[in-house]
């Protein structure tokens, strides 16, 4: 497959240009460890960050981490993206965390600088304005379930594995895993997966409100993948204004109080009120016809 397949760069402000040139430069350096897919036709507007590095399972050294964040920050900035998926492709494997061969090669403080990079790729990932659906097709251990975590929604193989494991390393996780975890199984659930290592099949995670989707795994092994897909085309249609701010409020949510959430929310709402999409969805329903949203 190409390096960054099928780009698309609509937006022609200089500064988007100069950033997906520095990105495509530094994955090139990379063996094409990691890409940007940009789907075409009905698929329009779904971009599919790929990670490919079989010999190391996906783990995360400092390269990868790096054109990771490039790969975000050029995602961030592209109007013309409505969904993003984060996948493997690589068989059996979604990402086995850091690379701990290389970690061992680190000084303390090389570490605390790497831990630290990785906390605000998850964040970075985190707070992307557009919908991001990590699609778990095998194994998501340490910084890799920390990465699933970060996304909105998370589609699973019932054969994947799932788990803050590096208790067993004696360390914790640092990548906002034991922050993330708590608010979607609670305190006490989040403490015993954390403290004891355990991993979790996919349709384990169902249970636990981990994923959003399990599905049976396939011959091609991109059952999540495909599931992930299905649900990014559903949102597609819908106002990119909308979805952005959307995101937004329910972030908020879990910071604060209810009263606070509800100021935010009324905030949120009087950003969408101004739009050509809001027109555009009541001159649609009005006529009975499929609205096309710009994000303007």
């Amino acid at each position: 497959m190409p390096l960054l397949k099928n780009v698309k760069v609509i937006n022609s402000a200089v500064h988007l240009s100069k950033l997906f040139c520095r990105f495509s430069s530094s994955i090139a350096s990379n063996q094409k460890n990691l890409q940007l897919n940009y789907l075409e036709e009905k698929d329009n507007g779904i971009v599919v960050l790929e990670l490919n590095r079989p010999q190391a399972k996906n783990a995360l050294n400092r390269t990868l981490a790096t054109d990771f964040s490039s790969a975000i920050d050029a995602v961030k900035y592209d109007k013309t993206v409505r969904v993003l998926i984060i996948r493997s492709m690589v068989p059996g494997i979604f990402c086995a965390g850091a690379d701990l061969k290389e970690r061992l090669k680190l000084t303390n403080q090389e570490v605390k600088i790497f831990v630290s990079k990785l906390r605000s790729l998850t964040n970075a990932v985190e707070n992307l304005p557009m919908p991001v659906i990590a699609a778990v097709d095998g194994a998501a251990l340490g910084g890799g379930f920390e990465l699933a975590l970060a996304c909105d929604m998370r589609t699973a193989s019932d054969n994947a594995m799932l788990g803050l494991v590096e208790t067993k390393l004696a360390i914790i996780p640092g990548a906002g895993g034991t922050q993330r975890l708590p608010r979607l199984v609670g305190p006490a659930f989040a403490k015993e997966l954390i403290f004891t290592a355990k991993t979790l099949t996919g349709a384990e995670a169902m249970k636990m409100g981990l994923v959003n989707y399990t599905v049976k795994q396939n011959s091609e092994g991109n059952a999540a993948y495909l599931k992930a897909l299905e649900l990014a085309r559903e949102i597609v249609p819908n106002g990119p204004v909308s979805l952005k701010m959307a995101k937004v409020a329910i972030n908020a949510s879990l910071e604060v109080d209810l009263n606070t959430g509800n100021i935010i929310e009324e905030a949120c709402y009087a950003q969408v009120i101004p739009t050509k999409d809001r027109v555009e969805g009541l001159i649609a329903f009005k006529e009975k016809r499929t609205p096309i949203y710009t994000g303007e």
